[in-house]
């Protein structure tokens, strides 16, 4: 296959990986379109995104509109590049039809899910919350809709019994990287033909909020365990402990029987971890971190802290 000139959108670390990819492939990139640099730090200086990093790091040119639906001039420049394709990872920034039609082949994005479940901002932690067994990434077409595109290629895996959204993230980022390179000849060819999608069978993957971290003690002690793993690294399940915030690392659910136990309540307190009372079952905390700390042990953390009759939330 010739190399295809390209046009590259994409924001965070997730998307590093396709960019890599496509260049390691000896595709023609001209032109890289990211988000506008943000505040982040202690001191809140302008940081570019990982994807400028990477661009910047090998002389492609940036393009970073803030937006691409009330910016003509910027759309008119796009346009000029005379594409061959457009692939958009977690760019973060819609695309309105002018974009979506301007190159030959349209317009293809790398997604984390098994399309149609999951459609939207934050489809790992999703399935990971929902406690599916299975998810992957889709090469899309892209449409007006929110990831609605009929799929030209999908790659599913087993999610570890243990994998956190950042596990799952880093080897979905590097999997969806992959199925872009296998995909993109019978893309350019037409030799894949995409299968529409079901609309029936569609999930929202709502954005993440930090509210809906906070654990709720009287849940089932499995769903606690998978919204630990599905918050790390961020914004990361959070409860208290007399008044003060208490964030949670690392859990195990348990089919321990909790009698006539408050949710919440600490069943017992060992360098084996903390065993907590939970609406169905008990939930052993195995990696905490108090206000102003760093993460520690269940068993460094009660080296300094009797947990004897104490309670949760």
């Amino acid at each position: 296959m010739s190399p295809l000139r390209i046009i590259f959108a994409g924001t965070p670390d997730f998307a590093v990986a396709s960019l890599a990819a496509l260049l390691d492939a000896g595709q023609d990139l001209v032109a890289v379109y990211t988000q506008p640099d943000r505040p982040a730090g202690r001191g809140r200086k302008l940081q570019a995104s990982p994807v400028k990093a990477l661009a910047l790091e090998r002389g492609l040119p940036v393009h970073q509109p803030e937006s691409l639906k009330r910016d003509p001039d910027a759309v008119a420049h796009l346009r000029s590049l005379e594409a061959d394709l457009m692939v958009v990872v977690a760019y973060g920034l819609l695309l309105p039809p002018s974009v979506l039609e301007a190159p030959r082949l349209g317009c293809v994005n790398v997604h984390a899910s098994l399309l149609p479940r999951w459609r939207g901002a934050a489809p790992i932690q999703r399935a990971l919350l929902a406690g599916d067994e299975r998810t992957g990434v889709c090469i899309m077409r892209m449409e007006a809709g929110l990831d609605t595109g009929p799929v030209f290629h999908r790659v599913d895996t087993i999610i570890g019994t243990r994998e956190t959204g950042g596990d799952l993230h880093d080897r979905l980022a590097l999997l969806g990287a992959e199925a872009l390179i296998a995909a993109l000849p019978g893309i350019a060819d037409g030799a894949l033909d995409p299968e529409p999608q079901d609309d029936r069978l569609a999930t929202y993957a709502h954005k993440l909020t930090k509210e809906e971290a906070v654990i709720d003690w009287s849940w089932p002690a499995a769903a606690i365990a998978r919204q630990v793993r599905a918050f790390d690294p961020w914004p990361v399940a959070q409860t208290s402990l007399d008044d003060a915030p208490l964030r949670v690392w690392e859990a195990q659910a348990e089919p321990a029987s909790v009698g006539e136990s408050i949710p919440g309540s600490v069943l017992q307190a060992d360098r084996s971890g903390i065993l907590v009372a939970t609406g169905d079952g008990a939930l052993r905390i195995r990696r905490l971190q108090p206000a102003s700390k760093k993460p520690m042990t269940a068993g460094d953390y009660l080296n300094a802290r009797h947990l004897d009759g104490a309670r949760l939330g």
